[in-house]
């Protein structure tokens, strides 16, 4: 089966992922106050955190159109696409990426054509868990499992799949309705980091610890714990501008448990925005 991946950008790829055609992004669009920023090769990170640091204004970000995702339906070279977006709850690219699909079979089926075979994929997640299940994509289409095994497949793994995140700072999630500000402001005013996870594809807080490094290695505790035998398992980690304290993560897992892989990645725009300078997230499958 000839495959491609394609994600929005907040599907946290690898370097050498970015590297192989199979793969793509369509990406969204950051925006800070009158600041319109794609979210692709070309984004700086670092200068975007700059900015952030600078503005007044909370950062937000705008899904791709249903047109994009279309128009990289059309032009993709392979019989299957699997689309794995950021989680509805977080995002319309979800919505996007389905109303695409249903657009792109409407003008085959007119035009008498069979057309891609296109599966739509909810990652309930974000970041390290849209690449966790990208990964495990990849491998059953290596195995050369059926279009449709593939995707009951992934969508169980998904189940399955456990998501975790440590920031600096919530304000951007709590600015734009992801967090209680009550929560946020005693955060923010005790130095406590709660350790969020996802429930069906929206934050849930887990735990909390005084410090980001006690926070991460309180992360660490619930994700070998929940994760049982981990010898089968990968565990992604994306950080934001701060890749030490990403390893320090690896190491902290590597000393709880021994994974089949642990992957370090760095977080594009869309991950920057609303895990900020310094955030890691960790999704565990």
């Amino acid at each position: 089966m000839k495959y491609k991946i394609i994600g929005d950008s907040c599907l946290d790829l690898t370097e050498e992922m970015k590297r192989d055609s199979r793969f793509q992004m369509i990406p969204l669009t950051l925006q800070l106050g009158s600041l319109h920023v794609l979210d692709d090769a070309s984004f700086d990170q670092k200068a975007f955190l700059e900015k952030v640091k600078a503005s007044p204004e909370c950062p937000q970000t705008a899904c791709p159109s249903p047109e994009a995702f279309k128009e990289a339906y059309e032009s993709a070279d392979a019989d299957a696409v699997f689309v794995i977006t950021i989680s509805r709850h977080l995002s319309g690219s979800y919505n996007s990426a389905v109303l695409a699909k249903r657009l792109y079979e409407d003008e085959q089926e007119e035009k008498g054509r069979k057309g891609k075979q296109i599966a739509v994929i909810d990652s309930l997640s974000a970041s390290s868990g849209q690449l966790n299940i990208a990964l495990y994509i990849q491998a059953l289409c290596g195995e050369e499992i059926p279009f449709e095994e593939v995707i009951s497949l992934a969508e169980a793994y998904r189940d399955r799949m456990h998501t975790y995140f440590v920031l600096e700072s919530l304000d951007t999630l709590r600015k734009n309705g992801r967090l209680t500000g009550l929560q946020a402001f005693f955060a923010t005013a005790l130095n406590i980091k709660p350790v969020m996870g996802a429930a069906s594809g929206t934050i849930i807080k887990l735990d909390q610890a005084r410090g980001i490094m006690k926070g991460l290695q309180r992360m660490c505790d619930i994700a070998v714990k929940e994760a049982g035998d981990t010898l089968g398992k990968r565990a992604v980690i994306c950080h934001v501008n701060n890749k030490k304290r990403a390893e320090y993560v690896r190491e902290q897992l590597e000393k709880r448990a021994n994974f089949k892989e642990i992957l370090i990645t760095s977080a594009a725009g869309v991950a920057t925005v609303y895990a900020n300078d310094g955030g890691i997230v960790l999704a565990v499958g």
